[in-house]
């Protein structure tokens, strides 16, 4: 999928009034953008243009055209920023890129809190009720990654969700809650407390308006926020019917690394997890190895003198940042030949001056970020 990189400042009360038509969900919604290059050009276009955005057909279009003669969208900019609480759309500088690269990617995120830093996220998910093997690793891990500046990200549930948010913050570490709710909204209540000490130390996150009440079809809606948020998901302990295993899927379907706990074959809160060894998922096989296959996004001191490098090299250097890059982006932005590029990545790993990440990603190494 090709990422839009432009996206106007000016759409930014159009994305808020092409949600409130009837029709229009988040999948519509990026095509009309991918189709008109502004949420702004596709307001004014007749019903003919309409249709050719895949998905709008004759009823729809004519739905669009009625709909919209009703409605103001500077004006409900206005009635959504009235409430006081912030908010992003893909017209924002601040909104996710990782996010945006979604076929369904969300018009709108209130932000309670500190605008966040995104990257480097690592989502961690899990059972409501884990046994005292997932809650250990679970501290563990949420404790490591908050320590090595990792952004934990979980959905503020009951069990793992809260151990993870609680055990990052204890470390220092920031956090972001992804709630079914809206974000003024605790749930469930007995994290009251530490809805407010993620505030502090991050922000609770939520597409849904300030004020909705939990729903259970909200929640399958955040699952695939906390999976687009993150180039990797952690599933600590799952049963076979499990939300966390729709957060994993999600993630999966968006190329993003999933990654589990195994657990004892005897365990009911473990079967989910191994269904995912199943599938493919990778093992959390210990801390040492994790950080490794993540990558740490700690700053390093930068060497005295850099490396030489060949030309094709030179361009693969300016490529690469200190987040990981995905293969075939790296291709696009160089302009190599895959199998160029692979033979320089790898004489440039062989050297010590960039590192691989799962995933087929690459960043530059400890020392030269």
């Amino acid at each position: 999928m090709v990422k839009e990189l432009v996206r106007p400042t000016s759409d930014r009360p159009y994305w808020l009034a092409w949600h409130q038509i009837k029709g229009i969900g988040p999948h519509r919604l990026k095509r009309l953008f991918q189709e008109f290059g502004s949420l702004e050009r596709a307001w004014l276009a007749d019903g003919a243009a309409l249709m050719t955005v895949e998905g709008i057909g004759l009823q729809l279009s004519i739905t669009i055209q009625e709909e919209r003669q009703q409605l103001d969208p500077d004006q409900i900019l206005g009635q959504v920023m009235r409430p006081g609480i912030p908010f992003l759309t893909p017209a924002d500088a601040d909104y996710p890129d990782l996010l945006w690269e979604l076929p369904d990617p969300p018009p709108i995120i209130y932000v309670w809190g500190e605008t966040p830093r995104w990257q480097p996220s690592v989502a961690i998910v899990g059972t409501r009720s884990p046994t005292p093997y997932g809650r250990r690793w679970t501290e563990k891990i949420a404790s490591v990654l908050g320590e090595a500046g990792f952004v934990v990200v979980s959905g503020l549930a009951a069990g793992i969700d809260g151990i993870a948010h609680q055990a990052c913050l204890q470390a220092g570490g920031t956090t972001l809650a992804v709630v079914g709710t809206g974000v003024d909204v605790v749930y469930p209540a007995q994290h009251r407390q530490l809805y407010q000490q993620i505030q502090k130390q991050g922000a609770i996150l939520s597409e849904f308006p300030p004020g909705t009440q939990p729903a259970k079809e909200n929640f399958p809606r955040r699952n695939r926020i906390i999976a687009g948020l993150c180039q990797t998901t952690l599933v600590m302990e799952a049963p076979a019917k499990s939300g966390a295993l729709i957060t994993a899927y999600l993630a999966n379907d968006y190329g993003r690394d999933v990654m589990v706990l195994p657990g004892n074959i005897d365990v009911p809160e473990a079967r989910g997890c191994l269904n995912l060894i199943q599938t493919g998922a990778s093992m959390i096989l210990g801390i040492e190895e994790l950080l490794h296959q993540l990558g740490s996004p700690l700053q390093v001191s930068s060497p005295t003198t850099m490396p030489s490098f060949s030309p094709h090299q030179a361009m693969i250097w300016q490529a690469l940042t200190r987040d990981p890059i995905p293969l075939d982006t790296l291709a696009q932005t160089t302009q190599l030949d895959i199998s160029t590029l692979a033979s320089e990545l790898l004489m440039m790993e062989l050297e010590g001056w960039i590192e691989q990440l799962a995933g087929m990603r690459y960043q530059r190494a400890a020392g030269y970020r």
